[in-house]
């Protein structure tokens, strides 16, 4: 055997400086007294968010979030402490943000999707209870008079009450009658509470109306009525005309005698259907899903709906792409002089925020003084906003106007790179623009830009700001049970049937949320499963 084989491995020169540098990274990452300073400065910051929330959210007996709390801080705690888990310092702020403004709406999304959470059924089954009997308070005959004095804690009013005992308590809307330890008195009135801010008489009468309507429980019972004052010194018990039965779970019209009962459905039900609101929320499954797709009041609306939003999501990616692409193939020309300004002309309405060119739009558009009526079209009265077809016709152009720069610009950085010889090639074998065009430039186009379109669809799908700002959906369609326009699309029936009406269900709002969802992914991996076929010109 020769020396050469029979000596020991020499180390790599470069592999030994690269684990130098990367130690040095490490070091320097770690170190530092600036760095320690800045670093438990922004500890310090996270644990006392996480301190405060975990505070706040005790009151609440939610430990499952607080354990979740806990735990994020310590790990976050962890990987800045420790010099080993570098690329962790680097990974964990975007990942908690991407859980917290991503993974978190989507997750509780789909949560209220399967339940009735809406107008009527916004909280738990005892504040429904709570609400439903202080709704039906009415004064004791013989009750006693409470001298009262109007405390506050926390923003939040509450009643000192002196019993006709001399014993002092305090409560608030929420939180029954409590006794008071070391309360303050003038005369036989207790005037101050430990914690607690006493109002002047000038400060009562400013808050009068919040005053009159509070009502504080008067033990954990809720048969037991509640304390109201009404003129902020002298209070009296209340009782409910309902009566409340926990362990039958009835609620019972002491006046009337009619029974309402717990049927499962989120609200104290009646033998002959009638229900008592508010109710509470509950976990209705698939309900909601069903409800998206079978309502005969829904269905009309949802048809035209989602036609519409196919048609606008489609109409406005092909016409800002083949506006955008005439452009850039003209502006692309090497025989334009300006081209320059030219492109920097076409790239403003890009660069001002879209919100407020629909608005300004909108005016331009306006029926009676709009500038395109009075000006361009010499006084006519077009019907821009409120005619149903030219409400949609409206959109497509302001559409059109806002998105044609961004497909200019693509096209054109697409457009440079393709290679000048393969149009020479063509044109000396005789070629002509348009085949060149079209058997060339546009499949080596597409290469680069049908992503960006699959993109741009999934965008126009959902495009809330232009519809919302231009028309608000309307014309409205006054057949519709719900609020819903000739010009929404899915995402702004959405938002009406969470957010506007006199009844808003976020529960269905939800389910279609994941219906979109559901619908947009399919499409989009269809798409981009058909455009690798493009991938073969390269």
């Amino acid at each position: 055997m020769t020396d050469t084989q029979t000596a020991a491995p020499v180390a790599d020169p470069r592999r030994a400086r690269r684990r130098r540098q990367a130690d040095n990274i490490a070091e320097r990452a770690s170190g530092g007294t600036r760095a320690i300073i800045l670093k438990l400065l922004l500890l310090g910051i996270v644990d006392a968010i996480a301190v405060y929330a975990v505070l706040v959210l005790i009151g609440f007996e939610q430990w499952v979030v607080i354990g979740v709390v806990v735990a994020v801080a310590g790990f976050v705690n962890w990987v800045y402490f420790s010099r080993r888990a570098l690329p962790a310092k680097y990974l964990t702020p975007g990942v908690i943000f991407l859980v917290l403004f991503q993974v978190f709406v989507l997750v509780y999304t789909g949560y209220v999707a399967f339940t009735n959470y809406g107008t009527g059924h916004n909280g738990t089954k005892e504040q429904a209870v709570a609400s439903l009997m202080a709704s039906a308070l009415e004064r004791v005959p013989d009750s006693p008079t409470y001298p009262i004095t109007v405390v506050e804690q926390g923003g939040a009013l509450g009643l000192l009450v002196t019993t006709p005992d001399g014993e002092a308590l305090v409560g608030t809307a929420e939180q029954p009658l409590q006794p008071v330890d070391d309360a303050e008195f003038e005369g036989d009135r207790a005037v101050a509470a430990p914690g607690w801010t006493s109002l002047q008489f000038a400060e009562v009468l400013q808050r009068q109306g919040e005053v009159t309507d509070l009502a504080v429980p008067y033990s954990d019972d809720p048969n037991d009525g509640a304390i109201r004052t009404p003129d902020g010194s002298s209070g009296y018990r209340y009782t409910s005309s309902l009566a409340y039965d926990e362990a039958a779970g009835t609620l019972t019209d002491t006046e009337s005698g009619t029974v309402y009962r717990d049927t499962g459905v989120g609200a104290f039900t009646a033998d002959d259907g009638t229900q008592l609101m508010p109710g509470w929320q509950i976990t209705v499954g698939f309900d909601n899903f069903v409800r998206a797709v079978t309502d005969q009041r829904l269905a009309g609306p949802l048809v035209y709906v989602t036609l519409w939003t196919f048609a606008f999501a489609l109409i406005s990616v092909a016409s800002t792409f083949f506006l955008g692409l005439f452009l850039a193939i003209a502006f692309n020309h090497a025989r334009m002089r300006g081209r320059q300004v030219y492109r920097v002309l076409m790239i403003l309405p890009y660069a001002i925020p879209s919100f407020l060119s629909a608005l300004v739009w909108a005016g331009m558009m306006n029926e009676s003084f709009g500038f395109l009526n009075q000006v361009i079209f010499g006084g006519a009265s077009i019907p821009w906003l409120t005619d149903p077809v030219m409400a949609k016709v409206s959109i497509l152009i302001v559409n059109l106007w806002l998105g044609f720069p961004y497909m200019f610009l693509v096209c054109t950085g697409a457009l440079q790179s393709i290679p000048d010889e393969l149009q020479e090639a063509a044109t000396v074998d005789g070629a002509k623009p348009w085949a060149v065009f079209r058997l060339i430039k546009l499949p080596l186009l597409l290469v680069s830009v049908a992503p960006l379109l699959i993109a741009s669809f999934a965008f126009n799908f959902n495009n809330f700001n232009v519809v919302y700002m231009l028309t608000d959906g309307g014309p409205r369609d006054s057949a519709a049970p719900i609020p819903v326009g000739y010009t929404d699309i899915l995402i702004s029936m959405v938002y009406k049937v969470a957010f506007t009406g006199q009844t808003r269900d976020y529960g269905l709002a939800s389910a279609y949320s994941i219906i979109i969802f559901i619908v947009v992914a399919v499409i989009s991996v269809i798409a981009f499963r058909r455009t690798k076929s493009l991938e073969e010109l390269n």
